[in-house]
């Protein structure tokens, strides 16, 4: 058994329980609360589709870095509301703790890299820890303001985080995305920027992704995971097990790739791996992918859409090294995931062995090979026991 590997999966395990973790907000259906898996995947999105209005010292790859891992200390903590009668300082020095705790699961250079940047994000001082917060209190702003069916109280709450609370640092950081929420509320004599408006009409229609369901359960079989959570954490494991790659990639490249990769599906659903295996079916999905793709990316300005849309299609096509790799990853996170719930969608779909091997494995062999071994050696025990070999 590969040790760091181990160590790897150990943590990508342990990550997976943020999907457990509800917010105070709504997803914009108003349907139910959003959890924080899918609100650090949606942080990641607004970094990247509001990069324009970063400042040009910011790394935007290194921002959407810190969004992916900045909640994960809740998974021993919890998430906090700002209206919440808290003891700020206890919750500042219990996420510290939960911090080490769970980046001390990697192999410690990378254990220590990732609680780096974790700590710079809390800190807040580098351009890109300044970014990252300023999405960060974005996010839940737009979320609450463009609610479909909004309780008064959020609406409340977002009035008094823009005058007296941490979002009045917006007025000078992030003007532009002020004066927005401002208009949204009535209370600005401020046009709002058309290019930001654009964007924002973008990361409102991902939103939807948060409703998509796949096929795969929860680790603890609880629900069916969703998309866009999905999504993150396909990203973690696209980062943490980057150094595995058959070829040279680049792994920002890489999370780009994965951060949009499932945004269709928001038209044309999920497809099981395991259950559509007709051509003419597949070909149909196909299509309809790429008038989703069309339409969602056709969302944003240009060049931006363009952007989008090529990583999509990069993605799809499988060709470049970094689109090989990140498919092979994104086909590695669904067998742990039924590992921990007792089979999942391998017992749905009465799947064997030999049919893991030939729809999964040889596309992780063919990105990540030593990835590949290690995940066949733990999930090959399974399907002996189950008698599917």
């Amino acid at each position: 058994m590969n040790a760091r590997l181990d160590a790897q999966f150990t943590f990508l395990r342990e990550a997976e329980k943020l999907r457990r973790i509800e917010r105070q907000n709504l997803i914009l259906d108003g349907s139910r609360v959003e959890n924080s898996a899918e609100h650090s995947w949606h942080l990641a999105l607004y970094a990247m589709a509001l990069a324009p209005f970063a400042e040009p010292e910011v790394d935007v790859d290194r921002v959407i870095q810190m969004l992916l891992l900045h909640d994960l200390v809740e998974i021993d903590v919890g998430d906090h509301p700002i209206t919440n009668d808290v003891d700020w300082a206890a919750v500042e020095i219990a996420e510290a703790a939960a911090a080490r705790r769970l980046f001390g699961l990697l192999p410690k250079d990378q254990g220590d890299a990732l609680l780096s940047l974790w700590l710079e994000f809390e800190a807040a001082q580098t351009p890109d820890a300044r970014f990252a917060k300023q999405l960060d209190h974005c996010q839940p702003i737009f979320q609450t303001l463009y609610c479909e069916r909004v309780p008064d109280f959020h609406i409340d709450v977002v009035r008094q985080n823009l005058t007296v609370g941490r979002a009045t640092a917006l007025e000078h950081s992030f003007p532009k995305a002020f004066h927005h929420a401002k208009n949204l509320l009535g209370e600005a004599n401020t046009e709002s920027c058309p290019d930001l408006a654009a964007r924002i009409a973008f990361l409102n229609e991902a939103d939807a992704l948060k409703r998509v369901l796949r096929a795969s359960k929860l680790g603890d079989g609880s629900r069916h995971e969703n998309s866009a959570e999905h999504s993150w954490h396909i990203m973690l494991h696209g980062w943490v097990l980057a150094e595995h790659a058959a070829h040279d990639i680049d792994p920002s490249r890489v999370l780009q790739m994965l951060l949009l990769h499932d945004i269709v599906e928001i038209d044309a659903g999920d497809t099981p791996i395991h259950g559509v295996q007709d051509a003419v079916a597949l070909a149909a999905i196909e299509a309809k992918e790429a008038a989703a793709a069309e339409r969602l990316f056709g969302l944003l300005p240009a060049p931006q859409s363009a952007l989008f849309h090529a990583l999509w299609t990069e993605f799809e096509a499988a060709q470049s090294t970094d689109a090989i790799f990140a498919k092979s990853i994104d086909r590695v996170q669904p067998l742990f995931l039924n590992l921990l719930n007792g089979g999942g969608s391998w017992v749905e779909y009465d799947v064997n062995l030999h049919q893991l091997e030939e729809r999964v494995g040889q596309k992780v062999a063919r990105g990540a090979p030593g990835v590949w071994d290690h995940v066949l050696a733990e999930v090959r025990p399974w399907f002996e026991q189950a008698g599917r070999v």
